[in-house]
């Protein structure tokens, strides 16, 4: 059996190898580079135990990627097996493996940031772990030009069946997606990991070949009792693009996908406010400074509650005006300073299509606003009246819906879908 070298004695190969090539020893070298790669790597002895894998998505997704996944057990060499389609050669990636403990389970997650990727590019990776490994997924990087997504509004459910179902069959109908958004309230309760468990196992045929890009909405802030905490399990699950924050790390980000800068706020200033105070501030700032450094053709902004406020349909118990609820108020202003492009927001179970506003006002030269409805079985059907700005209304009662969004440095596309895939509304916007 041939042994296997360590990874210094691989570096010290590949370093000798580069200093023999002459200038028609190339393909030598490259072929040697192969095989050392191989070995180094060693042979695979069983499977991997793993849950949960999903990639995350990056600041720069030309470059850059980051994987998760959950292990039972404690893992021993952690790591993600990299190549790209067409080649032998094999990169390796160190996980960091953290302890974790919530709802009275203890796991370990393992996080790999994956650095140095070719845009454009199609890849395949898997997890590995010693002498196990699991089964090879799908990696695509950023080319900088066209893009595709798939959107998800509120999945939060009492079963996730007919969560999994939506999302499985939109992805089925949209394989070529680059990556997938989840507008908040991924789950309906934060601290319950079964909960947890059905959203990752709806979406793994997602998750473990396209990046997500998750929103935090109020139910990932619950406790079992239904009670207000931090969002513990939803910060430790989804290492989103870091920012420069004391408290609020994970809790809002952007990121660069194709021509469009993507910018994820986080409208629970109410639930964290006796916990830490001062979210709303802080993102403000930093939202005029990140949109500031934005050089790309479109600016879209993804927030779970909604900028609108809508009366009570046939509830004389409780009274409300329609209007712009607190984070319209806050936020809209900006919106139209910045030249925004797109608004996608959720939170109210509901599909509205309210066209463009400016100042409070409808306004062809404001930002579009999609109210992008439900994708779990939790319905508030015919609660809300309509709103005077509400263009398009998905059909009531209403049921689960999914979008998608596609664009180039020209155009963005909206649409959204009923399960079985009938379109409900198209919005495009265009630019020279």
């Amino acid at each position: 059996m041939e042994k296997q070298i360590s990874r210094r004695r691989f570096l010290q190969a590949a370093g000798g190898t580069l200093l023999l090539a002459g200038a028609g020893g190339i393909w030598w070298q490259r072929e040697t580079l192969q095989r050392l790669a191989q070995r180094w790597t060693g042979e695979v002895k069983g499977e991997l135990d793993a849950a949960n894998l999903r990639q995350i998505i990056a600041a720069d997704n030309r470059t850059t990627r980051t994987i998760m996944w959950q292990a039972d057990t404690t893992p021993q060499e952690p790591c993600i097996e990299l190549r790209a389609d067409g080649s032998d050669m094999i990169q390796t990636v160190t996980a960091e493996s953290t302890p974790y403990t919530d709802d009275g389970v203890s796991v370990y997650l393992q996080t790999a940031h994956i650095e140095g990727l070719t845009p454009g590019t199609s890849y395949t990776y898997r997890l590995r772990d010693g002498e196990r490994a699991g089964n090879w997924q799908s990696l695509h990087t950023d080319s900088g030009e066209r893009f595709a997504a798939l959107i998800f509004p509120d999945s939060q459910s009492n079963d996730y069946s007919g969560w999994q179902e939506l999302a499985r069959n939109a992805y089925a109908r949209n394989p070529e997606a680059d990556f997938f958004i989840n507008i908040g309230d991924l789950v309906d309760n934060g601290e319950d990991h079964q909960q947890w468990n059905a959203w990752f196992k709806a979406v793994a045929p997602l998750a473990a070949n396209i990046p997500i890009a998750p929103i935090m909405g109020n139910h990932e802030t619950y406790d079992k009792n239904w009670q207000v905490r931090l969002p513990k399990a939803y910060l430790a699950q989804f290492a989103v693009p870091e920012i420069d924050s004391e408290h609020f790390q994970r809790y809002y980000y952007s990121f660069d996908y194709g021509p469009a800068h993507f910018i994820v706020l986080n409208t629970q200033e109410d639930e964290t406010e006796s916990f830490h105070p001062g979210l709303l501030a802080e993102q403000q700032a930093w939202f005029e400074k990140d949109i500031a450094n934005s050089q790309a053709a479109w600016n879209i902004v993804l927030m779970h509650k909604d900028p609108l406020q809508y009366a009570f349909q046939n509830r004389p118990d409780r009274h409300r005006e329609e209007g712009f609820s607190d984070d319209g108020k806050a936020w809209m202003p900006l919106f139209d300073a910045h030249g925004i492009d797109l608004v996608l927001s959720a939170h109210l179970h509901t599909y509205r299509n309210r066209g463009h506003i400016r100042d409070f006002r409808r306004d062809a030269s404001g930002p579009l606003y999609i109210l992008t409805g439900v994708a779990g079985n939790v319905r508030y059907s015919n609660l809300w009246k309509d709103h005077s700005l509400d263009e398009v209304v998905a059909p009531q009662p209403e049921t689960d819906n999914y979008l998608t969004l596609q664009g180039d440095a020209h155009q963005l596309e909206i649409k959204s879908f009923l399960p079985d895939g009938s379109l409900i509304d198209t919005a495009s916007l265009q630019k020279a």
